[in-house]
């Protein structure tokens, strides 16, 4: 990181972060390709780095480019992720937004699903408040100040589409900010005031009014569920979405865009079929297919409240906006608002009535909204997920050995993985670097050569016990330092990506390191993770590329963890449910590990 937060409002450039980052790029590039190639490409890619690295050579001029890039660039490695993220043409359900299945609420009909989406509304409305009053409480890291620009972006901003590079709008930034939100109900959309003239939010009682208004004045229809046509890849999505040009589309797609949210009051999916109790986190991540609630989403919003009538809710997020902690910040406040006593407020000022949306829908546009069914359904049945409530033990048990809870579970993914394939594997981890300006996540690569020793070890009937838990231990102790690192803004993989985006930006040709099956290793991992740890008992979906293997989303608890892992059935030698069983067993051994050989502290 060229760039570091010290208030929340400045920031100073650490000159000499240059020369200890470029000093520092050979020796944890080639570290970190060590467990994951060859020795014959290893060999290799150490001449490539030397070669790349000579004085006068084209690394020095891409990192001097980058250095000039710094210092016009609030954060350069946020900057990449942008790019990245705008770039990717996948659809943004299941493989880019950010789902957070919440637990379930003690109701079962429709009247319950309304006041419960009510108060969801009064609660983010207030919430909403503290981001605009600035006494959101701010967060720290080990003392240091965290960034909280994300906070402010979650409401009123919505992903539009565009033919080559997606974009997005903040919208509260704009002159005349919205007073509405958007409440989609059997994929019909109606805007729905929330401030009275004077500023004052609807109460809990004036929003059950609204919401009861649209579900008694909207039955199933002829309607075109248009909602649908934000589940295409985006490449259609952004064609379709610019043929939509005529007034009334433009009104209809403006009030959805500016609004400060999206609620979305959905059916409750039958759970006949969930025997591997997932179906929550299926309704939050994709809305159960184009025959439930697939279309009754704008999956562009920055934030969807998706409430179903069963008493299932949670949030679907876009990744831009917002990463997981700051999500589930958000979330976590919301649980906490659904617990507070009611306060019942009497108010006798009138009531702008929903606005139901209009569409003019083309016979073009019609059969790309089939088109979008047959994809998103599609979509769904290539969807693999597993969610597993990890109960044996949990963070007081490890700490109690000294053990980081993080690095053991991510030993236990690589282990896990170790014994179903007998070899190595790419294995990521998200970490924040809020402690920076403007500061996103950026990767670790969490497989190093002496977590591949432990693995490989672990079922050595050759060694002895004293001997694994000695690798253990030093496994453990590698990832702490090296998530401190990239906390702190020494950032191996970023920078080499960031170096190989200057030769692209500035017309060079491309350096043989960037043209190295090492380079195309060391970003084909098989595992990405990110722990995620809710307060409240919410759980986060990981999205899930389509060219890689697993995603992974733990949360930590004192006595327990919760696991959910997905990938995509297109890759027929992935199983989730036989990796996650795979990796419960890990997590026991290792358990057995430390209690069959203790040693002193």
């Amino acid at each position: 990181m060229l760039v570091k937060l010290v208030k929340p409002v400045r920031v100073i450039l650490i000159s000499d972060r240059y020369l200890n980052q470029q000093k520092g790029l050979p020796r944890g590039y080639l570290s970190a390709l060590e467990p994951i190639i060859e020795e014959d490409e290893w060999k290799r890619a150490k001449q490539l780095v030397e070669a790349f690295m000579k004085r006068g050579g084209v690394g020095e001029e891409l990192q001097r480019s980058l250095e000039r890039k710094a210092c016009n660039t609030d954060n350069w490695v946020s900057l990449w992720g942008k790019l990245e993220y705008f770039g990717n043409r996948s659809p943004v359900v299941i493989n880019a937004n950010v789902p957070i299945a919440c637990p379930r609420l003690d109701f079962r009909d429709k009247q319950g699903q309304i006041r419960c989406a009510a108060k969801l509304i009064v609660a983010l409305l207030e919430f909403k408040t503290t981001i605009e009053n600035e006494t959101l409480p701010a967060e720290n890291l080990g003392g240091k100040p965290l960034c909280m620009e994300q906070y402010s972006q979650l409401l009123s901003t919505c992903r539009i589409p565009g033919l080559e590079r997606d974009s997005v709008v903040f919208h509260a930034k704009i002159g005349n900010p919205p007073k509405h939100i958007t409440v989609v109900y059997n994929s019909q959309f109606f805007v729905v005031e929330v401030y009275h003239n004077d500023g004052t939010p609807l109460t809990v009682d004036q929003l059950c009014v609204q919401m009861e208004s649209i579900c008694t004045s909207t039955s199933e229809t002829t309607t075109e569920p248009v909602g649908i046509l934000t589940t295409l890849d985006r490449d259609s999505w952004s064609k379709a979405y610019l043929s939509m040009k005529d007034q009334t589309n433009k009104e209809s797609l403006s009030a959805i865009e500016r609004s400060i949210f999206t609620l979305c009051l959905d059916r409750a999916i039958p759970r006949e079929s969930d025997k591997y109790g997932t179906c929550d986190f299926h309704l939050i991540t994709h809305g159960g297919g184009s025959q439930w609630n697939s279309a009754n989403r704008w999956f562009d919003k920055s934030l969807q409240i998706i409430v179903a009538e069963d008493g299932s809710w949670g949030l679907n997020l876009i990744h831009i906006v917002a990463d997981g902690t700051v999500s589930m910040a958000l979330t976590d406040y919301l649980v906490a608002s659904m617990k507070k006593p009611e306060m019942r407020q009497a108010s006798i000022l009138p009531l702008l009535m929903p606005q139901k949306l209009h569409f003019h829908v083309t016979p073009d546009i019609k059969e790309i909204i089939e088109q979008a069914k047959r994809s998103m359904d599609r979509n769904i049945q290539n969807f693999d997920l597993s969610v597993m409530v990890f109960d044996h033990f949990g963070k007081n048990y490890l700490k109690a050995h000294n053990m980081s809870p993080d690095a053991f579970i991510q030993m236990a993914i690589q282990l896990a993985y170790y014994r179903m394939n007998k070899q190595v594997c790419a294995s990521y981890e998200a970490v924040s670097q809020r402690m920076f300006r403007r500061g996103r996540v950026s990767l670790l690569l969490s497989t190093t050569s002496v977590s591949a020793a432990f693995v490989k070890a672990f079922d050595d009937p050759q060694k002895q016990n004293t001997e694994k838990i000695d690798l253990l231990e030093k496994a453990i102790k590698t990832h702490k330092e090296n998530i401190k690192a990239v906390i702190g803004g020494h950032d191996i993989v970023a920078h080499i990506i960031a170096l190989r985006l200057q030769a692209v930006e500035n017309k060079l040709p491309m350096p043989d390191i960037f043209r190295d099956i090492s380079y195309k290793k060391i970003l084909n991992y098989q595992f990405a993770a990110s722990q995620v740890t809710s307060n409240t008992g919410s759980v986060g979906v990981h999205q899930v590329d389509e060219n890689s293997g697993y995603s992974l989303c733990y949360s930590v608890h004192n006595s327990h963890f919760i696991i959910e892992m997905a990938t995509s059935n297109t890759h027929k030698r992935l199983n989730t449910r036989h990796l996650i069983q795979n990796m419960k067993d890990a997590l026991l051994d290792m358990r057995a590990l430390l209690e069959q050989a203790p040693r002193a502290t």
